[in-house]
């Protein structure tokens, strides 16, 4: 499959299936593989779209400092330079950060949002329930250190240990290849860490996005994974929340089949609303 130029950088990006588009965005340290066990059954259906983002893997990666604004406009080019728009988008983690924020900015490039757990941690802020911004530092104070140090597989473990999955996971569960994976994507990880509006989103413009939405969580993950999926939700006329109960933060690949299903079912469903 080609490399494409979008918005000025070089993104690789493959298309599968035909139908309604749909174009699936990969979160942090991972690549287009992130979707392996749900291209088949999704291209069944539509016509799919995946890439690696800016910095992943085959992709480009620019010297120059990266903003998740600049990874929006990659999004957006893409979507109109192969001719996709309106497309049903899926962002999932880092990605779906990008999707919202492709969706306040150009809502007329979608037919539907998917999300599953952006890490938004601050749209929390308003609850006073903790000090959000202290834990977040704190659960990445240690993968930073390591990353700067050039210690790019002690930073991966330190992610997948202690902020998404757990201890132990790194050395128990990661297969060989997809160490590899993260450790050749880790400093495009530390530059999306360096942007300081990564995590900064404002929800307000959000209640003028016109499309059905649908705001995904996972039962086995951190609560406020759940209590983030909950207010994005609530700030959408057309979103509803969903958890996905026995999965985590990657059902694509814990729960592949389920995905499908919970997909295309709420694809199907907007179209048929539409066609009615």
């Amino acid at each position: 499959m080609p490399i494409g130029h979008f918005n000025n950088v070089g993104l690789y990006y493959e298309i599968h299936g035909s139908g309604e588009p749909l174009v699936l965005v990969h979160g942090s340290w991972t690549d287009h593989h992130d979707w392996d066990l749900v291209i088949s059954g999704l291209a069944a259906q539509f016509q799919v779209v995946l890439y690696d983002r800016r910095g992943h893997s085959l992709s480009e990666r620019p010297e120059t400092q990266g903003s998740v604004y600049e990874d929006a406009v990659d999004l957006a080019a893409l979507v109109e330079g192969l001719g996709l728009a309106p497309a049903h988008i899926i962002g999932h983690s880092y990605g779906g950060i990008i999707g919202l924020q492709l969706a306040v900015r150009r809502p007329d490039l979608f037919h539907s949002l998917l999300v599953h757990e952006a890490p938004l941690f601050e749209v929390l802020l308003a609850d006073g329930a903790m000090n959000l911004q202290e834990t977040e530092h704190a659960r990445l104070s240690d993968v930073i250190e390591r990353l700067s140090a050039g210690d790019y597989e002690g930073g991966a473990k330190a992610f997948v240990d202690g902020i998404i999955f757990g201890a132990g996971t790194w050395d128990a569960r990661v297969t060989l290849p997809l160490k590899r994976k993260f450790i050749e994507n880790a400093p495009t990880f530390l530059d999306e860490l360096r942007d300081p509006d990564r995590l900064s989103f404002n929800v307000t413009p959000l209640a003028g996005f016109p499309h059905s939405s649908l705001i995904s969580s996972g039962g086995k993950s951190r609560p406020m994974f759940q209590r983030v999926a909950a207010k994005l939700a609530e700030a959408m006329p057309q979103a509803r929340a969903y958890v996905f109960e026995d999965a985590g933060h990657v059902p694509q690949v814990s729960h592949p089949q389920h995905f499908v299903e919970v997909v295309s079912g709420f694809i199907h469903e907007r179209v048929q609303r539409l066609h009615q």
